[in-house]
């Protein structure tokens, strides 16, 4: 039932009234107090309903925020002294898709063991329903977003010098540009209507989609650029020439900004040897999570970590919040730049030309006994095995990753160093072994 990033799927088939009901059942079944809010999408108003009606049932109370950020839900929860919170969002998917998303105070999503326990508890039908006299009572507080713009007023200096054209896809990220206007920035917006259709471009924001911002920025002549997904909890960049910034560089050049001697930084294993390298000589260490923000933020929930974050551009500041907040993470770049100057200059200072990638995706009918075989051979053949999600092999020059995909018949091999020759070296030799295995079978 529960993915990584909660429940997604297409409405009407995969999301329901029904299973947003019985989400809100086993929630508020164990709760006093539930925040609900939700994006942008059509079918938003329909499942909040019912995961309000669901956590009621259960003797709980219902605060609703209306339509605002990812981030904004996760925050509210500890700002309103909920128990709980739940995001109705499908992030960056399509319109037509919708999930729920659930939160814990300290705006960390539910883990593992939490969401675990959400199914049992519906599987074992272990909801009960209060009395007609004991329902929960449900109330608006339409002052999420305003305090969130308050929130990231008070947490950084004048922002005078920086102009931004800013893409919100139709979303939900007038936080951004609200807390970026009362800093002083100047801010140029794209697609700034709020419209669950998404129909100025696709809702994940990437090189693809992002046309429209690249040749905006150079056009303005503006610092930077600044894209969100569909709910913000996603923050990408185009740099000042219009060239759009791979999520790894970005990632780099976060988690240069915050450590410190000794610190760490959380990031997914499939991520580029280029953030270890910044890392380590910046004098702090990088722990590799599985993939997913959920497991970046159980890690940097953890003593000595200062950032976290993933390529695909969730960005987490503990000492923030351990939710990844798209707003936070476009005031933090805007100020980077205007600190430290153009981002062109601070992204070509991280020295990632240096590194090479190859990436393979491979079918298999059998995905799982595949990798189980790839496994003994691999942990047979190689030292420095990491098997927490696939099995990634660190060399003394460079590293490789077999995984499976988690949607598609696929096994996909990647594989990276820091020189050309040894890349393909590292991916030729890796290849030769999975596909060994699929003759094999």
């Amino acid at each position: 039932m529960f993915g990584t990033s909660g429940i997604r799927g297409p409405v009407g088939e995969t999301v329901t009234a029904e299973l947003a009901l019985r989400i809100g059942r086993a929630v508020g079944c164990d709760a006093q107090t539930v925040v609900v809010g939700q994006d942008a999408r059509l079918s938003g108003d329909v499942l909040a309903d019912a995961v309000s009606a669901g956590v009621r049932e259960c003797g709980a109370d219902v605060i609703r925020i209306g339509v605002t950020s990812t981030p904004t839900i996760a925050r509210t929860v500890g700002w309103m002294g909920a128990d709980a919170g739940i995001g109705i969002t499908a992030s960056h998917n399509p319109a037509s898709d919708n999930g729920l998303k659930l939160w814990t105070p300290s705006g960390r999503a539910f883990d593992r063991s939490q969401t675990r326990e959400i199914v049992h508890r519906l599987n074992r039908d272990e909801i009960s329903l209060v009395g007609w006299d004991e329902l929960g009572e449900e109330r608006e507080w339409p002052d999420a977003s305003a305090r969130h713009v308050d929130h990231l007023v008070s947490s950084f200096d004048d922002l005078e010098d920086v102009s931004i054209a800013f893409d919100l896809g139709n979303g939900t990220g007038r936080v951004s540009v609200d807390a970026l206007y009362e800093l002083g920035a100047t801010v140029n917006t794209i697609d700034g209507q709020r419209d669950g259709r998404f129909p100025a471009r696709k809702s994940e924001p990437n090189a693809e989609t992002l046309v429209a911002l690249q040749k905006v920025v150079p056009a303005l002549g503006v610092d930077v650029g600044l894209a969100h997904d569909g709910d913000s909890d996603r923050l990408v960049a185009v740099d000042e020439t219009g060239s759009y910034i791979p999520g790894d560089y970005l990632l780099a050049l976060f988690a240069r900004d915050a450590v410190t001697n000794g610190s760490s930084v959380a990031v997914p294993i499939d991520t580029s040897l280029l953030v270890q390298d910044v890392v380590e000589a910046a004098g702090g260490s990088v722990s590799y999570t599985p993939v997913g923000d959920v497991y970046v933020a159980e890690k940097v929930s953890k003593q000595g970590f200062v950032f976290g974050g993933e390529p695909s551009g969730a960005w987490i500041w503990p000492d923030e919040t351990l939710a990844p907040d798209g707003h936070y993470a476009a005031l933090k770049l805007a100020s980077l730049v205007e600190r430290d100057g153009t981002l062109s200059e601070q992204i070509a200072s991280l020295n990632g030309d240096e590194y090479t990638t190859r990436r393979k995706s491979i079918p298999f009918d059998d995905k799982t006994q595949a990798m189980n075989r790839i496994a003994c051979t691999i942990h047979s053949e190689y030292d420095n095995v990491n098997t927490i999600d696939g099995i990634r092999v660190d060399t003394d020059d460079g590293w490789f990753l077999v995984r499976a995909s988690g949607t598609e018949p696929l096994i996909r091999v990647t594989a990276e160093a820091r020189d050309e020759a040894t890349a393909d070296r590292l991916f030729d030799d890796i290849v030769t072994l999975v596909e060994g295995e699929r003759v094999a079978a």
